[in-house]
């Protein structure tokens, strides 16, 4: 479920319903710069209305979504 919301937030952020998404995905190949990562972290805490700290270590919209998972569980 969460990573289907983020899928779809991204989707919704990039405007391109069609956009190749998997949990391996990173913002890199997807074209995301900082700002647009930023910017698509904020969308994504105030969808599950959370909390995500940012750092170097997330490279992926895997990562994105497992600390979702554990903001909310």
């Amino acid at each position: 479920m969460v990573l289907e919301k983020v899928v779809e937030i991204l989707r919704n952020y990039k405007d391109e319903q069609d956009l190749e998404v998997t949990i391996d995905s990173t913002f890199e190949e997807l074209e995301l710069d900082s700002l647009d990562t930023v910017e698509l972290v904020m969308e994504i805490e105030e969808s599950f209305d959370t909390s995500i700290e940012m750092d170097g270590e997330i490279q992926t919209i895997g990562d994105v979504v497992n600390l979702i998972e554990k903001a909310i569980a």
